[in-house]
């Protein structure tokens, strides 16, 4: 449904704009109907870049989006307008996605009069409630209302249901449960899984691994704009492969374990990997298999490689100057 294929994004930065910032380094992914994928990595790595870029709320510098498989990389104010019937974003904050001077009511007929103007009102009440049952809200208890009368989850819950109005098919959450109370995130998890059941697709941003973990059926991992390693959630999550991957999982506590076995069991994985990349390696694998001559020292450092079937790992090199262990 959705494909990213070496999407890149560079900011001017500087005084005069003299330097480039590379968020976003050749990024290729996809998302299929009825699956959530996750993008995981600290503060900066550019997962967030990435939604917007498919939100169209920034512009690529290369590479390409593509939607239903049609090239939506760049759209016109009108083909922008169709693509956000299919496409809609939930972010972190969701007080500032709601006017603070009107009324819930208010900003869901605005969304009537611009995407559904021959409804009637008696079928749009009906739609609206459809859409407020499925997200758990009571339309007395909300519909009244400023946003500042709503908790976080309530309003969390309400953007969602604005996206189900849209009959949408991708949904992009971005850190949507991070300033959630942990009671209201179990919920909103719960609600994202639920319509994956339904065939929606989700592209879920998130720095928390455990939240991949439970939502997610592939996950992405990405170091300083680039994905380091992907895969199918399990596989990623049981058998990291690169060593950015195993120093995030690392760092999250374990209930049944204590922090001296965490890392012991890294130290060990460490020592196995010492001076070896094994992207570099299945490169080297691949060409002697093709009876080439392969350089270990060579090769692109945003590339991927298949380690095992739908496990993807990329170069040891964390970054563009750093040197890689199996050139060493």
């Amino acid at each position: 449904m959705l494909t990213l294929d070496r999407l890149d994004k560079v900011y001017r930065t500087g005084t005069f704009g003299t330097s480039d910032l590379h968020a976003v380094r050749q990024v290729t992914l996809d998302v299929q109907r009825g699956e959530v994928v996750s993008l995981i990595g600290e503060s900066g790595s550019g997962k967030s870049t990435i939604g917007k870029m498919v939100l169209h709320l920034l512009d690529s510098s290369g590479g390409t989006i593509t939607f239903d498989g049609r090239d939506v990389t760049h759209l016109g104010f009108r083909a922008r307008r169709e693509y956000y019937r299919k496409v809609q974003g939930v972010f972190q904050d969701p007080f500032s996605s709601f006017n603070p001077i009107f009324k819930v009511d208010r900003t869901f007929e605005t969304l009537r009069r611009s995407y559904f103007p021959r409804v009637s009102s008696s079928d749009w009440r009906g739609r609206l409630e459809e859409a407020l049952a499925a997200v758990s809200l009571e339309p007395g208890d909300i519909l009244g209302k400023f946003p500042h009368q709503l908790s976080g989850g309530q309003l969390q819950r309400l953007l969602i249901a604005r996206a189900l109005l849209l009959d949408i098919e991708l949904l992009v959450a971005d850190e949507i449960i991070s300033m959630l109370d942990a009671s209201t995130r179990i919920d909103v998890l719960n609600l994202l899984v639920e319509l994956k059941s339904r065939g929606l697709g989700i592209l879920f941003v998130t720095h928390d691994l455990s939240l991949g973990n439970y939502v997610s059926d592939r996950v992405v991992i990405l170091y300083k704009g680039r994905v380091v390693e992907r895969g199918v959630t399990a596989a990623v999550f049981d058998d990291p492969l690169h060593p950015y991957t195993r120093d995030l999982l690392a760092s999250v506590p374990h209930l049944d374990r204590t922090w001296e076995d965490v890392e012991a069991e890294e130290a060990e994985r460490s020592a196995a990997l010492a001076g070896r990349c094994l992207y570099h390696e299945a490169l080297a694998a691949q060409g002697r298999a093709l009876g080439e001559e392969a350089s270990a020292a060579d090769g692109d450092d945003v590339g991927l490689v298949e380690h095992s079937p739908g496990h993807f790992v990329g170069c040891f090199r964390l970054a563009a100057g750093d040197p890689c262990p199996a050139g060493a």
